[in-house]
């Protein structure tokens, strides 16, 4: 059921979706293509981590310009400054765990 008085969408919504999706498809399909070229033992070129590395990251990137428009846009002007705060905290705790996870596997591929 559609209700009548609801605003319209934003209009980043759209594409940061297809952005998000996409980014993610790019993920799946490289950690397969990883897993299937290193079947029979062989290694890959480190340069080719950076193909998973981006996607994630426009995962993330996406997935956080999402939840700013539903929980920041949205939010009445009384409101705003703390939805501010608290989503700012949340964006920057999930990029640092994504630079976390990127630097860790970075070190942990070239301490060998």
């Amino acid at each position: 059921m559609s209700r009548p008085d609801a605003p319209p969408p934003h209009p980043l919504r759209k594409p940061l979706l297809i952005a998000e999706f996409s980014a993610l498809a790019i993920l799946l399909a490289s950690m397969g293509w990883f897993s299937s070229q290193t079947a029979d033992g062989s290694q890959l070129n480190v340069a080719w981590l950076l193909v998973p590395a981006a996607a994630s990251l426009g995962v993330f990137l996406s997935f956080i310009g999402l939840m700013y428009l539903r929980w920041v846009a949205a939010a009445e002007a009384s409101n705003r400054f703390r939805h501010k705060v608290v989503f700012a905290l949340l964006a920057i705790t999930l990029i640092g765990v994504w630079v976390y996870g990127v630097a860790n596997t970075w070190i942990s591929l070239n301490a060998t």
